[in-house]
């Protein structure tokens, strides 16, 4: 056991797949185990590097892990994927995270808090509800349309025209259609219900983070998008700076460049959807509603010239998201940029 330098953990849900190795990188061991067996193993050995797959389950087993005194270090499944020779099996696995955990190139995934795991649930409970919500309605128009109603779009404008439709005596629906109306929007008054109560809980959240209330002073972030934001990052810390966060994020363009020729395509779409998603409906909020005489006003009036003006508003999304990273990681106010006189 002396000898141990790595260890790579491919994670199962009840089995788990050991390769240890020494300095030299010769391998030493291999071994199945149980969580049980496996926490009985690792206390029972001095600390050295752990390498996993940043997987559902492996935050929990990383914290536990760093309390026995080991070195635990996460890493996307896609940066392990070419260290794998030839076929494939768990002892394979755990032999390429073991080698891929040593690189130093390699980029690591810092191993979640509870609660910012206990907040990303949150936020992916609701993000499921509105996606059911969504469903309800786009059946219910389906239902309707093939009786030849037809609602505007907008779903507030349709939730107050639900109720009349049941009480329209002249309406040329059946009474089978009827009932199958009122359960979806019995249904659909739930699901709205649900979204509420998550949605206050998230808000009262933000309201008592102090890094969630300096996020809040951004143009373009609100409770979701600064929770969302904590959540996944926590203090940024992991990033060197805010390009990299966007970058992370999929706000950037894909390059695909050869021979010194430089070749940027569309954004990337790298990184969390959720998060990504959230910050450019801020930013499109934002470009909507800010003051275009000052802040970011103007530049955004110079950009929108030049470019189209969803374009416009991914730019802004990473404009906002490096302006948050600053914020997170060196604990500062938001400063708006002064504008430059003419």
């Amino acid at each position: 056991m002396a000898d141990v330098a790595v260890i790579g953990i491919d994670i199962g849900k009840t089995t788990f797949h050991l390769v240890a190795v020494d300095a030299s990188g010769a391998i030493q061991w291999k071994k199945k185990h149980s969580r049980a067996q496996l926490m009985r193993q690792m206390e029972g050995m001095p600390g050295c590097l752990v390498g996993m797959e940043a997987c559902c389950g492996a935050h929990h087993l990383a914290r536990e892990l760093v309390e026995l005194g080991h070195d635990v270090r996460l890493m996307a499944p896609q940066f392990v994927k070419p260290f794998l020779k030839s076929n494939k099996n768990d002892y394979l696995d755990a032999e390429a995270i073991a080698e891929a955990v040593q690189r130093p190139t390699m980029r690591f995934v810092p191993a979640k808090s509870v609660d910012q795991l206990d907040l990303q649930a949150l936020h992916r409970v609701r993000e499921r509800l509105v996606s059911r919500r969504t469903a309800v309605i786009n059946q219910i128009r389906a239902f309707l349309l093939e009786r030849g109603i037809v609602f505007r779009a907008g779903r507030r404008h349709m939730a107050r025209e639900m109720p009349l439709l049941f009480t329209d005596e002249r309406s040329t629906l059946s009474p089978r259609m009827r009932m199958i109306l009122q359960q979806l929007w019995g249904e659909w008054r739930g699901l709205e219900a649900d979204i509420v109560t998550v949605t206050k809980e998230i808000a009262m959240i933000a309201a008592a983070d102090e890094g969630c209330q300096r996020l809040l002073a951004i143009p373009g972030v609100g409770p979701l998008v600064a929770t969302a934001l904590v959540a996944a990052v926590a203090d940024g810390t992991g990033f060197k700076r805010g390009r990299d966060l966007a970058a992370w994020l999929g706000l950037v363009p894909r390059q695909h460049s050869t021979g010194g020729k430089s070749t940027l395509l569309g954004m990337s779409k790298r990184g969390n959807s959720h998060l990504r998603r959230l910050f450019i409906h801020g930013a499109r909020s934002a470009s909507l509603h800010m003051n275009r005489e000052c802040g970011h006003g103007p530049w955004l009036d110079r950009l929108e010239m030049r470019v189209h003006k969803n374009v416009a508003v991914v730019a802004l999304a990473n404009k906002i998201v490096r302006i948050s990273w600053a914020v997170l990681a060196r604990q500062e106010e938001y400063r708006p940029p002064v504008p430059i006189a003419a």
